[in-house]
């Protein structure tokens, strides 16, 4: 589990492409510290685990469904990406729960710049973008950011020049793609109210307005 704030931008040293899956080595500088083979950590917002260790530069195996569902396997070498270690107990959660578990790649549509503030915004799929309300939370690439506006396949966050000199956005560009994951409510909510078999949960949309929850 993790909450959406980077903690460093780290510098991909190594990727080695298999049959069905991968290696990549990532320099994660002054985060090695107390870190161990078999931990979690995000890159980019998907979690990978720690298979070995050499000073600074951690190395992961990724898997083919993370490869298909992820842009990991797009990385080059001397890529920068986002690094967050897994949370522990008692740490403070500064943006949202992020399970690492990407739902989608999307694609960044614009990038309007503004005065202390740069708005961006993504393409995704009408299933993804379903999941999603305005001011809701959603994790770009790693990030914590709050949905400012949404439309028929897109949405639109606000990042501040902090968020951007911390992070992977401030170096994309339009057209270039993210990994995306929705906010865990937001997929919970829409489970009970689809249903796809013979059974009911007895929660309805018209129940949920009526106790206060839309």
């Amino acid at each position: 589990m993790f909450t959406g704030i980077i903690e460093h931008l780290g510098k991909v040293k190594q990727v080695r492409l298999q049959a069905n899956s991968a290696v990549i080595a990532v320099d994660i500088g002054p985060l090695k510290d107390g870190v161990i083979p078999g931990d979690s950590i995000a890159i980019n917002g998907a979690c990978l685990t720690v298979t070995q260790i050499k000073g600074t530069v951690i190395h992961f195996d990724v898997s083919g469904e993370t490869l298909s569902k992820t842009t990991i396997g797009d990385l080059s070498v001397s890529d920068h990406v986002n690094i967050e270690r897994s949370l522990k107990i008692g740490d403070k959660l500064g943006g949202h729960f992020v399970t690492g578990h990407v739902d989608c790649v999307g694609t960044i549509n614009k990038i309007e710049n503004e005065p202390g503030q740069c708005t961006v915004w993504f393409s995704v799929s009408n299933e993804i973008a379903n999941m999603m309300i305005k001011k809701g939370s959603v994790s770009i690439d790693g990030i914590s950011l709050t949905i400012v506006d949404l439309k028929e396949k897109l949405f639109s966050v606000a990042l501040i020049p902090f968020t951007l000199d911390a992070t992977t956005l401030g170096l994309k560009k339009a057209g270039q793609k993210v990994n995306i994951e929705t906010d865990m409510l937001g997929k919970w909510v829409k489970r009970i109210l689809t249903t796809n078999d013979n059974t009911t949960s007895g929660v309805t949309e018209e129940m949920l307005k009526a106790k206060g929850f839309m």
